[in-house]
């Protein structure tokens, strides 16, 4: 058996024949991944900071909802949560199975991957999202329920300007986990790079070769990702802020 490592095989064709190369496999692959992570970052920003408000407010029913938004999402397995969006939740809603029918399935997988990796990874979100508010000194709220400002305009203004600038921090560890959580995409089907670095080493049987590359794509896509919000931390940094509660 031949033990070297064999980099040719990145540039044979996936079917004799036909003009698709392996490395272009891998590059598909690497496009949903990013554009997976992406979207859902989207959703989950949006989705965890409204959440995060909610379990700071005065309203004991938002506070509520969004604990248990929090519990729900944060407690049952992703792998779990991607089932149930792809295969159980079509279901219980006709028209969305009447749609799903007729869509491509990529796209189905993209849809369902999208919606499940960004309302999952917007519980960690509204997590760090409640804790920067409550770093927070009280008097901040106090003087924006002074200045005449309502409790909605108080948030807008006061509370997440600041709390945002503080936990970029946690939040890049959230960026670079949505890098890696979105392989779990893979069980349902959708074509990232996990799902074509599997496939392409069952076929060439280089297995070597093929997750030592897969590995440094990840490694060069979160290390940017990290260096990029690392950026925003000290743009966005608050000078002389370490704590609130005082």
């Amino acid at each position: 058996m031949n033990s070297g490592l064999n980099w040719a095989v990145f540039f044979q064709p996936v079917v004799d024949g036909e003009p698709l190369l392996w490395y272009q496999t891998l590059i598909s692959g690497l496009y949903f991944t990013l554009a997976l992570s992406i979207v859902a970052g989207i959703i989950a920003f949006v989705v965890g900071s409204l959440i995060g408000v909610f379990r700071t407010t005065s309203s004991k029913k938002l506070v509520f909802i969004g604990n248990a938004y929090v519990e729900i999402f944060r407690n049952i397995p992703l792998i779990v949560q991607f089932f149930l969006w792809y295969f159980v939740v079509p279901e219980f809603i006709p028209p969305l199975k009447e749609w799903s029918i007729r869509q491509d399935p990529t796209l189905v997988q993209f849809v369902a991957s999208v919606v499940c990796l960004g309302l999952f990874t917007a519980s960690r979100v509204a997590e760090q999202v409640k804790s920067g508010i409550q770093s927070l000194s009280r008097g901040q709220r106090a003087a924006g329920y002074a200045l005449g400002l309502t409790e909605f305009q108080t948030y807008r203004h006061v509370l997440l300007p600041m709390a945002y600038r503080i936990i970029v921090p946690p939040l890049t560890s959230e960026a670079m986990n949505l890098i890696k959580n979105s392989s779990v995409a893979l069980t349902i089907g959708l074509t990232e790079l996990t799902f074509q670095t599997k496939e392409m080493g069952e076929n060439t049987f280089r297995f070597i070769e093929v997750y030592i590359v897969a590995t440094v794509i990840y490694v060069t896509v979160a290390m940017t990702v990290n260096r990029v919000m690392v950026y925003i931390e000290k743009k966005t940094s608050v000078p002389g802020y370490i704590s609130g509660g005082k």
